[in-house]
């Protein structure tokens, strides 16, 4: 136990380094290319940060154990917004960007909303609604790079950025490889020690290892936003949320059956709740605030009195 509790330390070490790196790294890249913030926060980042739940999800399915998928990324997308949001708006207000309430986030809402009609379908997300899916991600990344064009655009001067382009590119990839890494590590431990106090399989899955491998969303939101960067702490958040549901179960709809339980619904249905919070707690400002920060904490602890019932 006490090797355990080790391994959990020295992951949260290398995650809170490993972010640091990344966050860096994209920032100056951002700069350095005249990309907004915002695009690289729903891109490089989101993707980086997402890179442990699709490890677990594709890798349980190639074992044909997809069954954890959906509580994995349900668990994670919920996780991201009450607690890793929540966290970050009650350490500093964070502006929000008017395409990410007008786009973004309404887009999470809806594939949230497909991910549950496709779910009671049948019970289960098979292959046709895996490329449905995947339609819905190649479509949302259609529009960051119509966006991304068109920020270089309106942006005509450049950042002057002194790190060069194979720094920034190795910081992003040094930082990256740390914080999965050690979102590994932690997940590891964390699970070893949930199942030694006697917690249920899907207390641990919707929790523990969704906390865990949101470990990676959390530390660089949180750095991102003290260090000035807030549009990469929201974009994210929301463009992780969106890659989760699209990328990561359609592509293990494509590889096999993605069972999806009754028992889910609820679940899926707390994850459109906090995406409805985020948007209601930040269209009036243009800003998440601390009372919000607040209401989302309240909220989580809410779902896990639920999930301990």
């Amino acid at each position: 136990m006490l090797l355990q509790v080790f391994l959990l330390c020295l992951g949260f070490v290398m995650l809170v380094k490993g972010s640091d790196w990344f966050v860096d790294g994209a920032a100056n890249l951002a700069k350095k290319l005249g990309i907004p913030e915002l695009i690289v926060g729903l891109t490089i980042v989101a993707m980086g940060t997402s890179m442990p739940e699709a490890a677990v999800s594709i890798t349980s399915a190639l074992k044909k154990n997809a069954g954890i998928t959906i509580g994995n990324v349900v668990g994670s997308n919920i996780l991201n917004i009450l607690i890793i949001l929540g966290i970050t708006a009650v350490i500093t207000k964070v502006p929000i960007q008017k395409s990410t309430l007008v786009y973004e986030i309404p887009y999470m809402l809806a594939i949230t909303m497909v991910l549950i009609v496709l779910g009671l379908t049948g019970g289960v997300i098979g292959f046709s609604e895996g490329i449905i899916l995947w339609g819905l991600f190649l479509a949302f990344m259609i529009y960051l790079f119509v966006s991304a064009k068109k920020g270089r655009q309106d942006k005509e001067e450049r950042s002057e950025c002194s790190i060069s382009y194979i720094k920034c590119v190795l910081m992003i990839l040094a930082g990256g490889g740390i914080v999965v890494a050690g979102s590994d590590i932690a997940v590891d431990a964390a699970s070893y020690i949930a199942s030694q106090l006697g917690m249920s399989q899907r207390l641990i899955g919707l929790t523990i290892v969704a906390f865990g491998t949101s470990l990676p969303e959390l530390v660089t939101s949180v750095s991102a936003a003290r260090k000035g960067n807030a549009d990469i702490a929201i974009g994210n958040i929301v463009g992780s949320n969106i890659f989760n549901i699209l990328f990561i179960i359609g592509t293990t709809a494509l590889i096999c059956n993605v069972p999806f339980e009754s028992r889910f619904l609820i679940d899926t249905g707390v994850a459109v709740y906090a995406g409805v919070l985020l948007w209601l707690g930040t269209v009036r400002k243009r800003e998440l605030r601390f009372p919000c920060g607040i209401v989302m904490l309240l909220s989580y602890a809410a779902y896990t009195v639920y999930l301990m019932v």
